[in-house]
C-alpha cells in the first residue's frame, strides 16, 4: 500500500490551521504521515499543534525564509512515495480524498480538483494531457497535486521566487523531464482564496515572466506571449491548414461563392 505525506506551512494562521489539521486527521485512509511546519508563529498556531501532537508526526515552529523554504524543509523531513501540501487554511473536500486518490498512485503526478468557498462547481485542469501552453496559461493547483517524492531528489523548491516556485516545478519535471501525468475528476481541495497566490497578482505576473524568461530561448517565449491567450477556433486550426492544401482551396472557393452570392443579390436588390 502506497504511502503518502502531507505537509502543511503555516505562519500566524491558527484559526485556519485547525481546520487544516482536522481535515487531515479525519480521512479514512490513515497511511500517510503528516508533516506540519510552522514559521514561529505567535498567535496560538504553536497550541493548535500541540492539541494534534498525537496525530501528526513531525512539527516545528521556527523563522524560516518564506513558504518554499518551510515547504522543503517539509520535503526533507518526508518518507512518503508521494507528497501533497496542504497548507493552512485550505483543507481536504471531504474525508474520503485519499482513499479516492489511491487508485491512481501509478504516476508522477496526479492533479485533481478544486472547489471554492460560494461556489458549488469545481475547478481544475480539463484535459487528460498537459502541455507547455497549458502551464503557461494558467497555473495548477499545488494543494489539489500528488507529486512523487522522488522528483524532488534532483531539485527542491526554488526558495528565490516567493508565489510561483511549485509552478516553476511543475513546467521542469512535466515539460523538462516530461514526466508522466494523471488528471482526475476527484475534488481534492476546499481552496482558501485569500491567500498570497490569490492575492498578489501583480507579483504573480512579475515573477511568471521571470521563471517564464529563465527557461524559454527568446523566440519561444515570444510566441507563446503572443498566441497564449487567443481563443480562435481558426487559430487552433491553422495548423491542419497548413498541411492540407485541399481543404484550403475549398475554403477559399466557398467564400468566393459566397461572395458573388451577395453581389448578384446586391445587384437585384438595387433593381427593385
Amino acid at each position: 500500500m502506497k504511502k503518502l505525506s502531507i505537509i502543511t506551512v503555516n505562519y500566524n494562521n491558527c484559526k485556519g490551521l485547525r481546520k487544516t489539521i482536522e481535515s487531515v486527521v479525519n480521512q479514512s485512509f490513515n497511511n500517510y504521515e503528516y508533516i506540519i511546519i510552522d514559521g514561529g508563529s505567535t498567535d496560538g498556531s504553536v497550541e493548535v499543534i500541540k492539541e494534534f501532537e498525537n496525530r501528526i508526526d513531525y512539527w516545528i515552529s521556527e523563522s524560516d525564509k518564506g513558504i518554499y523554504n518551510a515547504l522543503n524543509k517539509g520535503i526533507l523531513k518526508s518518507s512518503g512515495e508521494y507528497c501533497n501540501f496542504m497548507n493552512s487554511g485550505d483543507c481536504f473536500y471531504n474525508n474520503d480524498v485519499l482513499q479516492e486518490i489511491l487508485p491512481y498512485c501509478n504516476e508522477d503526478i496526479i492533479l485533481g480538483k478544486r472547489k471554492e468557498k460560494d461556489f458549488t462547481h469545481s475547478y481544475g485542469h480539463s484535459s487528460e494531457t498537459i502541455t507547455m501552453l497549458d502551464l503557461f496559461r494558467q497555473s495548477i493547483n499545488h494543494q489539489s497535486t500528488f507529486i512523487k517524492r522522488e522528483l524532488f531528489k534532483d531539485n527542491l523548491y526554488d526558495e528565490s521566487l516567493k508565489i510561483v516556485s511549485d509552478w516553476k516545478f511543475l513546467i521542469e519535471v512535466l515539460i523538462f523531464k516530461n514526466c508522466s501525468f494523471k488528471n482526475i475528476d476527484t475534488v481534492v481541495t476546499m481552496y482558501d482564496t485569500t491567500g498570497i497566490s490569490s492575492t498578489a497578482k501583480k507579483q504573480l505576473a512579475t515573477e511568471r515572466d521571470q521563471v517564464l524568461r529563465s527557461m524559454l530561448p527568446e523566440r519561444i517565449y515570444a510566441d507563446y506571449v503572443r498566441y497564449a491567450k487567443s481563443d480562435s477556433p481558426l487559430l487552433e486550426l491553422t495548423p491542419y491548414f497548413n498541411k492540407t492544401a485541399g481543404f484550403q482551396k475549398f475554403i477559399f472557393g466557398l467564400v468566393a461563392f459566397l461572395i458573388k452570392i451577395y453581389i448578384f443579390t446586391q445587384k437585384i436588390s438595387s433593381k427593385k
